[in-house]
């Protein structure tokens, strides 16, 4: 009977194995069918990353409470980035896969990881090509915990697949709801302590901001690199704590509707 197992197991695996892979070409044709191609994927947010921190660069002032301009909005950026872009387009993993569901072996399941796969492959080539533009640039450079960093990124991202798994089965009932998120998230852009610090604001507004997770991922990671800029007013605890809510609810909410996405 074991064995019998096994070899189900097994083939199952290697069915869904194809199926992930067929889908990541899918993905990957959708995404960068233009002239530029994959190397668009990665160039452009990496333009729009280094152009804004150059810009506040420019705009003046020599570091912020310990730490170079450029490495300030650095961080920030590609924090905010890595929610804001990836977001909406795997959350629009379920409904562009719609054609598929006719296929027995294609679940919803598939598309969103598969989406969301890409989608970090493109950031974490992003953050390589920041580091060697940095390098080149000889921007002084200090990480002070790379595990915390480390860790700070995979949760960030495993919050976005959460919250893109919830847009994305409420999407499938209602589709207006992905404008109302939308207008929802863009001001994320400009009170997640990008252009500023936590610490330029006096305690007693605090909480106005920290309510906002990315809030404190971003702070965190400027702390994982550089220890004299401080950790005050975030808290590992509370990343740890809503990734895991989120990550625990989106897939309660996916249990209780993937039947249901099939026939959407």
């Amino acid at each position: 009977m074991s064995d019998v197992l096994k070899i189900s197991l097994r083939s199952q695996l290697k069915v869904w194995n194809s199926v992930c892979f067929a889908l990541f070409l899918r993905e990957l044709r959708s995404q960068f069918d233009d002239k530029l191609g994959l190397t668009w994927g990665f160039v452009e947010p990496f333009i729009f990353i280094f152009g804004m921190s150059y810009a506040r660069t420019f705009m003046g002032g020599d570091d912020v409470h310990g730490i170079p301009v450029f490495m300030f909005m650095l961080i920030g950026m590609v924090g905010v980035q890595t929610f804001l872009q990836a977001f909406p387009k795997v959350a629009n993993a379920f409904s562009k896969n719609k054609p598929l569901y006719a296929f027995r072996q294609v679940q919803p399941i598939a598309g969103l990881l598969v989406s969301g796969f890409v989608e970090y492959t493109i950031k974490v080539i992003v953050v390589l090509l920041s580091v060697v533009t940095v390098y080149l640039l000889e921007i002084p450079v200090k990480i002070h915990d790379p595990l915390l960093l480390l860790i700070l990124f995979h949760l960030l991202w495993i919050m976005t697949l959460s919250m893109s798994c919830l847009l994305g089965i409420a999407a499938s009932y209602v589709q207006e709801i992905k404008k109302v998120v939308a207008l929802f998230t863009r001001p994320l852009f400009f009170i997640s302590c990008i252009f500023f610090s936590l610490q330029d604001i006096p305690k007693e507004y605090w909480h106005w901001l920290t309510w906002n997770p990315l809030v404190h991922f971003i702070e965190l990671a400027r702390y994982a690199c550089y220890e004299s800029y401080g950790d005050a007013g975030v808290s590992i605890s509370y990343v740890i704590e809503f990734t895991v809510a989120v990550f625990f609810f989106a897939i309660a909410c996916y249990h209780l509707t993937w039947k249901g996405l099939l026939s959407r």
